[in-house]
């Protein structure tokens, strides 16, 4: 293969892949945005997505888009059910934002081992309803039917995030909250509904990329830990900035991918926090990040 339809090969599922980040980390910043915590549970949303469409598409007989729209919603309720039974009893307690982060991480173990337990620890392949066949990218290289589909589905649900927050009610509380909680409740927001349907909104993300992820990685319960990758994409473009999220996440897709096509895929996660580390060194609050107190 010639060096430039290499490049332009690597360059769509680099793409492809921090488009799919992207969902991740938005999640991951709508959320500290909001509550100025890291959720490190988001992975097992993820995973609950995956699932819930592996057992739709396989037991249920559903086709994939009756499917994924279980997965999403399954997500969606998950994220919210979780917030309610670990967070919520918590931040009504204390305003001490580390003890949230505390019972994120002990969740994120709680739901990956409820799957090892109730499904077993094993690989699973997603049945192929999603097209995985090669395609020609306009005469300069060929990639994947599925690359394409999953940066156009990403930027699908990336836009319908952007009008909801731009031009809805809730989206304007969310927008109010993000710069501070407690006076967008005393302007009459109800705080606990607002934070229910943030948590719905990043669930859901996460079960899309659940559902893209477990196509191109398989399906496993510790496949959530793969959004260290989306924490590090929002690190690096400012945590709680949500453009930051999405252009975190690509430059992370592209570093990948070029790594793995030109230099080894050995050295992907090199290059990946090798990029994080240089970012906290330059710039702490990542590239569209503001200074602000104390957040975990």
């Amino acid at each position: 293969m010639l060096p430039l339809e290499t490049l332009i090969q690597q360059l769509i599922n680099g793409l492809s892949l921090g488009s799919v980040y992207a969902l991740i980390a938005v999640g991951y910043s709508l959320v500290y945005s909001v509550l100025l915590f890291s959720n490190f549970a988001h992975g097992g949303f993820l995973v609950i997505g995956g699932y819930i469409c592996y057992f739709a598409l396989r037991a249920g007989g559903m086709n994939i888009w009756l499917a994924s729209l279980a997965a999403l919603v399954g997500s969606g309720l998950s994220a919210i059910i979780v917030e309610r039974l670990a967070y919520r009893p918590i931040r009504e307690r204390t305003p001490v934002t580390l003890y949230m982060l505390i019972a994120s991480m002990g969740m994120s173990i709680v739901i990956e081992n409820i799957f090892v337990v109730t499904v077993g620890g094993r690989f699973r392949a997603l049945p192929p309803v999603i097209p995985t066949n090669p395609v020609n990218f306009f005469g300069l290289a060929t990639t994947s039917a599925f690359d394409i589909l999953s940066l156009v589905t990403a930027v699908v649900f990336l836009v319908g995030l952007q009008i909801f927050l731009v031009k809805t009610k809730w989206g304007l509380a969310i927008r109010a909250a993000s710069y501070n909680l407690k006076t967008a409740g005393l302007m009459g927001v109800n705080v606990n509904r607002l934070i229910a349907i943030v948590f719905f909104v990043a669930g859901l993300l996460a079960g899309v990329g659940g559902i893209f992820l477990s196509v191109r990685y398989t399906l496993y319960p510790q496949l959530g830990m793969i959004t260290t990758k989306a924490f590090v994409a929002a690190v690096i473009g400012g945590l709680g900035s949500l453009p930051g999220a999405v252009v975190g996440s690509l430059i992370l897709g592209l570093a990948e991918m070029l790594t793995a096509g030109f230099i080894s895929s050995q050295f992907r996660d090199l290059v990946v926090f090798g990029i994080l580390i240089v970012t906290l060194i330059v710039r702490p609050t990542g590239l569209f990040g503001k200074s602000v107190g104390e957040k975990v």
